[in-house]
């Protein structure tokens, strides 16, 4: 199990709303008081929220599936159901959400406090004691809780570390890392020890900043090859870069040089990063021969326009000076970045005058209709109960749908897709064309919709 995670899909369920209750009041002398069903409750939010002493998302991949409590049902003698306990998700500060699908921003969470709904509970259902009506005085059905909001997101920590040590694998970053702060990762001698990030915290004087010893980086990286992308993500939220160059390879084919030209390649080919300030660190001066190549490479590398430090993560050697120089470089990013904006959320409300629902021909005689209402009134609706479905008919009537379906050129017997294509619930279409007409057969038959 990793003990660092920047990015995981979370699988989120809000509450489902509590279905109201369809009951007649009862007592001595009075066997029909009337109606008197509660509403169901209201299904609990999922809420994130930024949580400043949160660093990782860790918790959400070793349990990625996060659910909100259900409404509860309502009960005669007027009493509602208890509403749903919303959850809430503490992520790290910048933490940006993503559909998991689509991979499109949901939003992008800054600011300690900031909450963002990512998952709506479902609206409980009305009692009958709520449905009556001087036409319905005793409307013998309910409606039905809807459903929560159901989905899969990405969670990605935009900013993981202030300083990233780059350099190919084996170059001594893990090592740096250790002799720089308390952390403690594994270190081997073999291509790819680091398959994570290891963060530590480094002080410089009034600076303390994070330092990522980030996957080892090989020629390709920046097409995929080896960690690739995995690795660069991690390098373009970090503000400043530092080149760790093994002095003492043995491998045939690599110098310091030609070690830094092909990292300073992949990382121009990635792009993003051109504006990131850099230094070049000189790795394991303790072995006699690296020294004397360090010696030779310095002013090559200074040529380039790089501050240079010769060290030795094993010794320690030239450390204090390295962390005076990223402190200076972090806190000069710090301070030319701009202050970071708390999310605004933005409510868009509907249009004046809207419809809040839309008809579509799909067919010889077929037509869709979406929208909030219509959808929802839709999955209130319990089936098995006829004088519910003729309520569903007058609620869709007084909406305007009736009218919309003959003006889009429906005919009677024509088939009317409420919803998705797929799933959504299909009838055949009686019109009246008649707004103010009321059923008046027999409790439970309505044939508008068939």
């Amino acid at each position: 199990m990793p003990d660092f995670v920047d990015q995981v899909v979370l699988h989120i369920k809000a509450g489902d709303g509590g279905h109201g209750c369809a009951s007649v009041h009862r007592e001595k002398f009075k066997p029909l008081g009337g109606p008197d069903g509660g509403n169901g409750g209201r299904g609990g939010d999922v809420i994130l929220e930024v949580d400043r002493n949160t660093a990782t998302l860790l918790d959400y991949h070793r349990r990625p599936h996060r659910k909100a409590d259900n409404g509860k049902q309502g009960s005669g003698s007027n009493r509602d159901g208890a509403n749903g306990e919303d959850v809430i998700l503490p992520v790290p500060d910048g933490t940006v959400v993503k559909d998991a699908a689509t991979g499109e921003v949901i939003v992008d969470l800054v600011g300690a406090g900031t909450r963002y709904v990512i998952a709506e509970g479902g609206h409980g259902g009305l009692g009958n004691a709520a449905l009556a009506s001087a036409k319905r005085k005793a409307p013998g059905f309910a409606l039905l809780g809807e459903p929560g909001d159901a989905l899969d997101v990405m969670l990605e920590m935009k900013s993981v570390a202030d300083v990233a040590l780059v350099g190919f694998p084996s170059a001594g970053k893990s090592s740096l890392i250790a002799a720089l702060s308390a952390a403690r990762p594994k270190i081997a001698d073999y291509p790819f020890t680091t398959l994570v990030p290891n963060l530590g915290v480094v002080t410089a004087g009034d600076t303390v900043f994070t330092v990522a010893d980030v996957p080892g980086l090989i020629p390709g990286a920046s097409e995929g090859k080896g960690l690739g992308h995995e690795f660069l993500r991690h390098v373009e939220r970090c503000n400043t870069l530092v080149h760790v160059i093994d002095c003492a390879t043995m491998e045939p084919g690599r110098d310091p040089i030609s070690d830094y030209e092909v990292i300073e390649a992949e990382l121009a080919a990635y792009g993003k990063l051109e504006d990131r300030p850099r230094l070049a660190v000189l790795n394991k001066a303790d072995v006699p021969d690296a020294r004397e190549l360090a010696d030779i490479v310095r002013p090559m590398l200074e040529e380039r326009g790089l501050r240079v430090f010769q060290i030795s993560a094993a010794t320690h050697e030239g450390l204090k000076e390295l962390t005076y120089a990223m402190g200076e470089m972090v806190a000069a990013a710090r301070a030319a970045a701009p202050v970071p904006e708390p999310t605004r959320l933005v409510i868009k409300p509907r249009q004046l005058g809207e419809a809040g629902f839309t008809v579509r021909k799909v067919g010889e005689n077929t037509f869709q209709i979406t929208g909030n209402k219509p959808e929802r009134w839709i999955r209130q609706t319990d089936f098995t109960n006829d004088e519910a479905v003729g309520y569903l008919a007058d609620r869709l009537e007084r909406l305007g749908v009736e009218e919309e379906l003959a003006k889009a050129g429906a005919k009677a017997g024509a088939e009317i897709v409420i919803g998705p294509m797929e799933g959504g619930y299909v009838f055949d279409w009686q019109p009246t064309l008649n707004a103010e007409a009321v059923h008046q057969g027999p409790r439970g038959t309505d044939n508008r919709l068939g």
